[in-house]
């Protein structure tokens, strides 16, 4: 396994729409490969969720680990919310594309989306509160979406700002 780099705004990649996996991709030991270097980069970031997006990789599968032990990876190929409760939930979001960055953002507090496995077996999950957000945030990112796009543009600019200003800090 190895590190992958993570695209970091304001970098035009990360504004692409990803494109469906196919059953040639899923049958490519080479996509396991990266589905693992995608789960150890998340790890190292650290982070809970990470859009093959954000590593340079236009396709539509996204990881997730919620857990502080780190003993529930999720892979989610091909990913669609299917539902989303009227039920609003504000959470503090934070992305490894925009680093050290932090904004509280509304989002629905439960969902349901379907997806395949890493092995291609279809699945579908309904979950809330943590997951559904970090669920929604990943999705956002395969429709080149960015949690900052949720701010007020008040607020968007002053978190641009901050990390213009965290850059120039040398952090």
């Amino acid at each position: 396994m190895s590190l992958l780099p993570i695209l970091e705004f304001p970098d035009h990649r990360l504004r692409t729409v990803a494109a469906p996996v196919d059953a040639a991709t899923l049958a490519d030991p080479a996509f396991q490969r990266l589905l693992d270097d995608m789960f150890q980069t998340m790890y190292e970031a650290p982070g809970i969720g990470l859009a093959a997006t954000q590593v340079d990789t236009h396709r539509r599968f996204m990881v997730i680990d919620v857990t502080e032990g780190r003993e529930q990876p999720l892979v989610f190929i091909n990913p669609v919310i299917r539902e989303r409760s009227v039920d609003l939930r504000a959470h503090q979001e934070g992305c490894l594309s925009i680093p050290g960055i932090y904004a509280d953002v509304t989002r629905a507090d439960g969902i349901v989306v379907e997806a395949l496995d890493r092995h291609g077996k279809p699945f579908e999950l309904r979950t809330d509160g943590l997951l559904a957000t970090c669920v929604q945030h990943e999705v956002d990112h395969l429709d080149g979406r960015l949690f900052i796009d949720h701010l007020s543009p008040l607020k968007r600019d002053r978190a641009i700002k901050k990390l213009e200003k965290l850059r120039k800090q040398g952090g």
